[in-house]
């Protein structure tokens, strides 16, 4: 049966907002036996190692009337071709319109009566900065019942090798698939855990009280600040979503963004990550004369993933709270801002207990979960609350050595993020050998054009960069193409506080491609 935050996931499914993450993998063929990979490769590359990923063969089943949380079962039906399918870009095959194929796919909601994923194979990627010639992609979406960014990484070494041509798994494939629970027993064993629910959450309330106690404490003292919580600033990413996507992202090299932890002593990675989107969040809010004056704020997932719960479905993480800097102009104090807030973040979540958190929530009540969902979005409740935070930042740690799928190497990825009301923005970095990628995963509507914002990040990382260089920030290299600068247009006509259509066309971001020319 799921627990708490996976049937969350599964309630808070909504036709303008299908909850699923996902990723861009593009792959080298040039390393696989014959340097070419046909995609009947693929398909028995995947089918040959089912077996090391548990979830691709199991699909949810509800339960009457949404008394209880859904549980997974072996899907007696399941068809590997159903899941995995093939396209081609038209030419000239480059990186926006990968991006574009990618936000169509991902904006469609997965077939919630078969194994919630799809994989879409993508040929014809000639013109795409950074990929060999003759290099495809493979463009992945799981709901997020089923896996998150820990257990994300689980099953992509399931679906990769660390060879191109690696030895045939020992014995052979024993699954088995599994009748439909019966409605009736469902209805009865759910009535059960429903009148057992409170004395559950009893139990795990006293646990959580020592750690309440000392986020008390830290607030009498002053080390915890709950006013800017309450304080966050509403911009156009915390509405009601529509059911379109945008995506776009860029690539860095590792090396230079862990030379940006010198900008402030104890920064980590993931603190210059989270400066870089405060960066770009700052320059595109400005832009269109939307920067509020106060920070805009991150959830950060944390896993709480034990070393015993590799390799399982569902969700084993909690959150914390990151501000990230939009009000600071000076890229090194934005780091040193953020790396001084997140410690405090991190204190507050550790008082509370971030594993105390992640179980209390798989004690709530599924009912209720699921009608405050569907309220939430039908009453446009995200146009009218506070939020709490304006976008999500993730950060997935991927392998440091290549690897490969059917003998094509893995050349970079990309990760995609779910979109919900109140939250129409969202942001995965992926670490890769050494590289770090950042992508934006946004509603159509609140973020028209997603190239300007791709430059944006490209511009808050050279920022950083030529910051830890001891070059000042404010006297780059020129460069062709258009710039944002802080509290210039830079050349850019300055847009209505009303996104429009029309705002791509008056930024011309260099495309990926041109990028790499420099």
């Amino acid at each position: 049966q799921m627990q708490g935050l996976d049937a969350a996931f599964v309630a808070l499914e909504q036709p303008n907002a299908p909850i699923h993450i996902g990723s861009i993998a593009i792959y080298d063929p040039s390393t696989a036996p014959g340097g070419f990979v046909r995609f009947k490769d693929i398909l028995a590359f995947i089918e040959g190692r089912l077996r090391l990923a548990k979830s691709l063969r199991q699909r949810m089943v509800r339960t009457p009337f949404g008394i209880d949380y859904p549980y997974w079962i072996e899907d007696a039906d399941f068809d590997l071709e159903y899941h995995v399918r093939h396209a081609a870009l038209p030419k000239p095959g480059d990186w926006r319109q990968l991006c574009i194929l990618t936000a169509r796919t991902f904006s469609r909601p997965l077939d919630l009566t078969r194994p919630p994923w799809e994989l879409l194979v993508v040929e014809g990627l000639d013109k795409v900065a950074g990929a060999p010639k003759g290099s495809y992609a493979i463009l992945s979406k799981m709901h997020h019942a089923a896996i998150d960014g820990a257990s994300g990484v689980d099953l992509m070494h399931a679906l990769h090798s660390l060879e191109p041509k690696p030895a045939p798994l020992p014995g052979r494939d024993t699954w088995k698939g599994e009748k439909m629970p019966g409605q009736l027993a469902m209805f009865a064993r759910g009535s059960v855990r429903g009148f057992l629910n409170p004395l559950r959450q009893a139990q795990l309330a006293a646990k959580a009280v020592p750690g309440l106690a000392k986020v008390a404490l830290g607030a009498v003292k002053g080390d915890f600040d709950f006013g800017a919580t309450m304080s966050t600033p509403r911009t156009r990413f915390n509405g009601k979503v529509s059911p379109h996507r945008v995506v776009d992202g860029r690539s860095f090299a590792l090396a230079d963004v862990k030379k940006m932890r010198a900008l402030s002593d104890g920064a980590t990675v993931n603190d210059v990550m989270l400066s870089i989107v405060g960066g770009a969040m700052r320059a595109y809010l400005e832009e269109h004369d939307e920067l509020p004056d106060e920070t805009l704020a991150a959830m950060a997932p944390i896993s709480v993933r034990s070393e015993s719960e590799r390799n399982t479905m569902g969700n084993q993480v909690s959150a914390m709270r990151a501000p990230l800097g939009t009000h600071i102009e000076g890229a090194a104090d934005r780091v040193a801002f953020v790396a001084r807030e997140t410690q405090k973040s991190k204190a507050m979540t550790n008082a509370v207990g971030a594993r105390q958190m992640a179980e209390i929530s798989k004690y709530a009540p599924a009912l209720y979960m699921g009608l405050a969902a569907r309220l939430y979005t039908q009453w446009g409740l995200a146009n009218r609350l506070t939020p709490m935070f304006n976008t999500v930042v993730t950060n997935v740690p991927g392998p440091p050595m290549p690897i490969y799928s059917a003998g094509a190497r893995l050349v970079n990825i990309f990760g995609n993020l779910c979109v919900l009301d109140g939250v129409a923005l969202g942001h995965v970095v992926q670490s890769y050998m050494d590289k770090i990628t950042v992508t934006a995963t946004a509603c159509r509507d609140a973020m028209p054009d997603p190239e300007f914002y791709a430059q944006c990040i490209q511009d808050s990382f050279e920022e950083l960069r030529d910051a830890a260089a001891g070059t000042a920030a404010s006297s780059p290299t020129p460069k062709t193409g258009t710039k944002v600068r802080r509290g210039t247009t830079s050349g850019l006509k300055r847009s209505t506080a009303k996104p429009t259509s029309s705002a791509a066309a008056k930024a011309k971001p260099k495309s990926p491609a041109q990028k790499s020319k420099r």
